[in-house]
């Protein structure tokens, strides 16, 4: 491969694309259980939710190849299995079965948080590596689950 030349070293950028495989992972592993609450969600609520997960699951699903390129531009490799994702994850994603409508909104807003936590950990770094780009992508995604977690916190009030 070719040296890579951006103005930051390679500890600093295996460092910056470790944070971001998490916030990856953790995207992947809640866009899973957002698409499936979609497929699954019944009760009085089916409509609004049904329509508000696909939502969720359609701008995470464009937010992981983000991600997942902005780690191959910093010269490392995103996950290349489920079971790489599985264990890079922080989300609980053990349903067996579809809970009720309102557990939905409850464990995506935890799953949400849970993301959330875990990418300022990563802007961190990317901040401290002097990384504009990553820290730039990892604010974005910050505020874009703030917004779904207040979404999902409104629905179960």
């Amino acid at each position: 491969m070719t040296r890579i030349n951006i103005g930051l070293d390679e500890n600093v950028r295996k460092s910056v694309a470790e944070a971001l495989n998490a916030t990856l992972s953790d995207t992947y592993s809640l866009y899973m259980k957002t698409h499936a609450y979609h497929w699954n969600v019944t009760g009085p609520q089916f409509h609004t939710l049904h329509v508000m997960f696909e939502e969720q699951y359609r701008e995470m699903w464009t937010a992981l190849d983000e991600v997942a390129e902005r780690v191959r531009a910093l010269g490392e490799f995103a996950p290349t299995s489920g079971k790489q994702f599985a264990e890079l994850t922080a989300i609980e994603n053990a349903d067996t079965s579809p809970p009720a409508a309102g557990e939905m909104v409850e464990r995506l807003l935890s799953d949400h948080e849970t993301l959330i936590r875990r990418a300022r950990n990563g802007l961190a770094i990317a901040e401290e590596a002097g990384d504009a780009a990553s820290a730039d992508l990892l604010t974005v995604r910050i505020q874009t689950h703030e917004k779904t977690a207040w979404m999902l916190r409104s629905m179960s009030q």
